[in-house]
């Protein structure tokens, strides 16, 4: 039961890495790429290292679903918050088509979390 926990946890994590890491690097092209230009990287920065603090609980929760059951919930509402917020944004015309793709994919992830969490056992044995 805890091998789809664990399956699912170290893929959100991979694709949050690959996703994530770059955009460090990417403050001025980003800004070029979707206008306006960033004019406070506090946020900019702010909002990437959180989202990385995520795929760290989320490497946590793949090596031990069972300890870390409780995390699964905060996780897929992590996932929900940005998912309903890129789909919204790009339904209301206030984003483009990357936020929404990255929001879509947010909430499939969270839908795998919710199952992840109703297949991992409260305690092992």
């Amino acid at each position: 039961m805890t091998a789809f926990a664990s399956r699912v946890f170290w893929v959100a994590a991979l694709y949050g890495f690959v996703a994530i890491l770059p955009q460090f690097f990417l403050e001025e092209k980003t800004g070029r790429d979707f206008p306006p230009a960033i004019t406070h990287p506090e946020f900019f920065y702010a909002f990437l290292g959180v989202a990385f603090a995520w795929q760290i609980a989320f490497v946590l929760i793949a090596r031990d679903p069972i300890r870390f059951r409780p995390m699964m919930i905060p996780s897929a509402l992590e996932k929900i918050a940005f998912g309903v917020t890129g789909v919204s944004l790009y339904m209301t015309g206030r984003a483009g088509w990357m936020p929404l793709a990255a929001g879509i994919i947010d909430l499939v992830f969270s839908s795998f979390f919710f199952i992840a969490y109703g297949k991992t056992p409260k305690k092992a044995g």
